[in-house]
């Protein structure tokens, strides 16, 4: 990331809406920023191969799931935060991955703006990629701050994106055991 690029943009945008960059409270913001976003975007230096290339052999073909992974992440088109919920499942094909690797893979994507439905996306798509396993889904339930504090100002409401591959697609009774453990 570029650190000067990034102070500069800061320093225009707090011009561009009034404020006093020389002001006390506002000296360091910029540099503050600055290593806020090579933190909550460090997704957009990461690869999920990295978190997906440990497996270990597994006889297991029962649906493996990781719920309720905590996520934060922002939309590309306002630049302001979403956050919530994400729910992983996939059926193993000879190998497992550690369970914190599903949340680390989360991460990867979850930092970088973007949308809802792209992360979902993303996140099922890197686990049949690096698994090749023989099912994922993936749910994910968030609330946008661009729904949430300008706009149509609704807190409390929740967008619940899906993606299904493989033998989710093809068996719906391994959809409906997802919902029931996410609902559990």
């Amino acid at each position: 990331m570029d650190r000067e690029k990034i102070e500069q943009g800061i320093k225009l945008i707090l011009e561009g809406i009034g404020e006093d960059v020389t002001r006390e409270g506002l000296l360091e913001t910029p540099q503050r920023i600055a290593r806020m976003y090579e933190e909550i975007y460090g997704g957009l230096s990461m690869s999920p191969e990295e978190h997906l290339s440990k497996t270990f052999s597994s006889d297991n073909q029962n649906m493996v799931l990781e719920k309720d992974i905590t996520f934060y992440s922002t939309c590309e088109h306002h630049l302001l935060p979403f956050y919530g919920k994400v729910h992983v499942a996939y059926i193993p094909n000879g190998k497992v991955v550690g369970l914190s690797k599903l949340a680390r893979t989360v991460e990867v994507f979850a930092r970088r703006p973007q949308i809802q439905e792209q992360l979902t996306d993303q996140i099922a798509d890197a686990l049949e990629t690096y698994l090749g396993c023989k099912g994922v889904m993936v749910m994910v339930e968030a609330e946008h701050m661009c729904m949430t504090m300008r706009g149509i100002k609704k807190p409390g409401s929740k967008t619940i994106t899906t993606a299904k591959r493989g033998d989710f697609l093809l068996k719906p009774e391994l959809v409906q055991e997802f919902y029931q453990f996410v609902r559990s």
